[in-house]
């Protein structure tokens, strides 16, 4: 995949709008029942990059990442704001945010997660782009620490322990993300003179696969 280990200027993302989008597939039956479906196992997300420019040298900024990522072509990394780390919005990262796999005495490698929870039902969302150097992580409440007792992959999000984590034991982890995403559009349209009139580009954003 063409992606690009570089993070939109969060300065320029933060202002922007945009969350997470499902796919739902709704059959309406003869009885008036719905059949409701969906082909995807993950949202995606999408954002308003234009909304976070404030000022023309922001606007050149945008440009200027825009032609080196050769629009559509190269993903890259994006900071949601909303959403950005393992912890609530009001608290730091913390070694047991989110609990990511439990030891069956076999693995050593496992993948970042970030857990949503509400009315007892939970969705496990991979977490791909880890921010390098906030990843912490314990086993079995036990603090392990970067280089030391683990090493993290901060393109795949893969963690992986020196010592095989023993069968049944609980791995947790406290992290930053960044979203991969791509522009959704090969073109941008900027008028100066609606900018400085308070009117900003569309510049759509994607969630990609990685």
């Amino acid at each position: 995949m063409s992606f690009h280990e570089i993070r939109f200027p969060a300065d320029l993302s933060f202002g922007s709008i945009g969350g997470p989008e499902r796919r739902t597939d709704i059959v309406q039956l003869t009885s008036g029942h719905e059949e409701r479906n969906t082909p995807w196992a993950h949202s995606r997300r999408r954002y308003d990059a234009g909304l976070g420019l404030r000022s023309l040298d922001d606007v050149e900024a945008l440009i200027a990442f825009f032609e080196a990522r050769q629009g559509q072509v190269y993903g890259f990394r994006w900071k949601d704001w909303a959403d950005y780390k393992s912890s609530a919005p009001s608290r730091p990262v913390a070694m047991g945010d989110q609990v990511i796999a439990y030891g069956d005495g076999v693995s050593r490698s496992f993948q970042l997660i970030k857990n949503y929870t509400s009315g007892g039902v939970t969705y496990a969302r991979p977490i791909t782009k880890p921010v390098a150097g906030s990843v912490i992580a314990a086993v079995q409440d036990v603090e392990r620490r970067e280089g030391v007792h683990f090493e993290i992959d901060v393109d795949t999000g893969i963690i992986t322990f020196d010592e095989v984590p023993l069968d049944g034991v609980e791995i947790s982890a406290g992290f930053e993300f960044d979203v991969p995403v791509r522009f959704d559009t090969d073109r941008i349209n900027v008028s100066v003179a609606s900018f400085k009139a308070g009117q900003v580009p569309d510049v759509p954003v994607v969630e990609v696969r990685v």
